[in-house]
């Protein structure tokens, strides 16, 4: 599709819905069937290559038979991604999650859009003190458009147009991002060559030695807090939801703060220490780090850890990244609903200690990994320039052009 042609059909589809195209706002509730999925663990697991889908962004694990088949929408159930919606055109088995199911007069893929679109006021949705949950019945009386009500032939075909340009803009920024995940194994391999010290130019020698994590450190293991104690101004935190979300190796900023009454309630990281995640929807997740380093301390959930140190606290961050820590904290984590860290197995994985015996040459090679490293980052996270800045431009541009086709006038009530 040549650009001319996609922005006149735009146009052509944005100038209908503005002269008057008649539309009824309906519960989803009433247009799709929304149905939960199935309890199952990695234990009662048959390997196979059916996705199991619980409460992440990915699969939870693979099992051997399905229970959705087709073009499927996903909600997920519960955990720090609650209310994620995806989609998915496989045989899949749906587990701590529920699906919707447009009827006739709702495609699904449009159905999918506009939910899509809804993402942020799903994720509000969460309720729970422990693990947030969103449930069907949240999502039941949500209103959903439906175009030229009183004909259904006409309202399909404004509803098929509107995906068609949704797929040509999900189409251009899905080549991207398939670009940037092949850079990102990349930069993955030079950084686990780097941090296994098995290269020459790692190695200096050979003087490494690899230490337990308790051995080098301590852990301090944060205080709870709710979505209840938000607000704008207050004490800065860091929740463990946003660390699989909104950081990356290191962060000098929390994103959120709550009230300020809490403050002798709360436990802190201090400048330096990582913090690190106790809980998770997959091995991966459990354990991931950021680096803090703020100028202050920072409270900290009680599903997070602070580990105090005394090493750069990037090049922990970064070796707690690479496979052969994932692979050595797999052995001490429990794999029930939400997969959880045992802390005291996990203090026992061994981290490299680059020249022991020498503190000041040993920061320097730390710091020297660390700075070979951030330029990898950049070149494969940075929002600023590079694949990252190309795909955020392009979302940004495909979430306006999503939000403005659906957005069909609503009446006022009463009027």
């Amino acid at each position: 599709m040549s650009n001319v042609s996609f922005l006149e059909k735009l146009l052509d589809l944005s100038a209908e819905q503005a002269g008057g195209v008649e539309v009824e706002w309906k519960p989803l509730g009433k247009v799709a069937e929304i149905k939960r999925g199935t309890s199952i663990t990695k234990n009662s697991v048959t390997p196979g290559d059916i996705p199991v889908i619980a409460g992440g962004r990915k699969p939870a694990y693979f099992h051997n038979v399905s229970n959705r088949i087709d073009q499927t929408i996903v909600i997920a159930g519960s955990g720090a991604y609650a209310g994620f919606v995806s989609w998915w055109e496989q045989p899949i088995f749906v587990s701590d999650a529920f699906t919707v199911k447009p009827f006739n007069e709702l495609l699904s893929k449009y159905c999918f859009y506009w939910l899509q679109g809804m993402q942020k006021q799903l994720h509000e949705l969460q309720s729970g003190s422990g693990v947030p949950h969103v449930y069907p019945r949240d999502v039941t009386p949500l209103q959903i458009p439906i175009p030229c009500p009183d004909n259904p032939d006409k309202s399909l075909e404004i509803q098929a147009g509107i995906v068609r340009i949704l797929d040509a803009f999900t189409e251009l920024t899905t080549e991207l991002t398939t670009e940037l995940s092949a850079r990102k194994k990349q930069y993955n391999y030079y950084r686990d060559q780097l941090l296994s010290f098995d290269l020459p130019a790692s190695r200096q020698e050979g003087e490494v030695e690899w230490k337990t994590m308790g051995e080098v450190g301590e852990f301090i293991r944060g205080k709870r807090f709710t979505k209840a104690d938000y607000v704008d101004d207050g004490i800065r935190v860091i929740h463990y939801g946003e660390i699989y979300t909104q950081y990356g190796v290191s962060t000098t900023h929390a994103l959120s703060q709550v009230r300020a009454e809490m403050v002798a309630s709360l436990r802190y990281a201090e400048p330096g220490d990582v913090i690190f995640t106790d809980v998770g929807e997959t091995v991966e997740e459990v354990g991931k780090a950021v680096a803090w380093l703020g100028s202050e301390k920072v409270a900290i959930h009680d599903h997070c850890y602070a580990f105090r140190h005394p090493m750069n606290p990037k090049f922990i961050s970064y070796y707690m990244q690479t496979a052969t820590f994932i692979a050595a904290k797999a052995k001490y984590i429990a794999r029930t609903k939400i997969n959880t860290l045992l802390i005291k197995g996990f203090s026992k994985v061994l981290i490299p200690i680059p020249y022991p015996n020498d503190p000041e040459k040993s920061l320097a090679e730390q710091n020297r990994i660390v700075a070979i490293l951030d330029k990898f980052d950049t070149l494969t996270s940075s929002i600023t320039e590079g694949l990252p800045r190309e795909i955020e431009l392009r979302q940004k541009q495909y979430e306006y052009y999503r939000d403005s086709l659906l957005s069909f006038p609503k009446e006022e009530v009463g009027a």
